[in-house]
């Protein structure tokens, strides 16, 4: 089985992936408009000035997107199916990240659901991944999906049993 690949830091993600093995999510600000941006690089994508600075982002986001792969990439056949999404941050940028702490189910993953930022270590480097904002959150959702399991087995034994 293969491992799960691993990302290679470059000198423009390098205080992104150092911030992770600090347990912060770390993304940039224009200094000039303001406003934070992400994927790491070194000129602003909103105004173009190259006057930029990292800062340590709250790790709050809410699910933008998503999508529930069933056929896993290499070195993530234990994990599936998993949930590959776009989360909004608080800070405004959106990020892909995969979900965590729940089940990978349409049920589980409701759009705009408060998530918070987590890191799975994967060797030496550490990547952020994003799960419910509470554990109250994930173990509501986890019963849910659970009984709506019980539910239409016990729905597809009683439709047997009448054939």
């Amino acid at each position: 089985m293969a491992s799960k690949p691993v990302p290679v830091p470059t000198p423009e993600t390098r205080p992104f992936w150092d911030g992770c093995a600090a347990g912060e999510l770390r993304i940039q600000r224009c200094t000039d408009c303001g406003r934070p941006y992400f994927y790491p690089r070194p000129v602003c994508p909103h105004c173009g000035s190259a006057d930029v600075e990292w800062f340590t982002a709250s790790g709050e986001a809410t699910l933008y997107s998503y999508v529930i792969n069933h056929r896993p990439a290499p070195g993530f056949e234990e994990d599936a199916p998993y949930a590959i999404a776009v989360v909004q941050l608080a800070e405004g940028p959106r990020m892909m990240a995969n979900i965590v702490g729940i089940p990978a189910t349409p049920e589980a993953l409701e759009l705009d659901m408060p998530l918070r930022v987590r890191f799975e270590q994967r060797g030496e480097m550490s990547l952020p991944v994003f799960g419910p904002a509470t554990e109250e959150a994930a173990a509501e959702a986890a019963a849910e999906t659970a009984a709506e399991a019980a539910a239409e087995a016990a729905a597809e034994t009683a439709a047997e049993a009448a054939r």
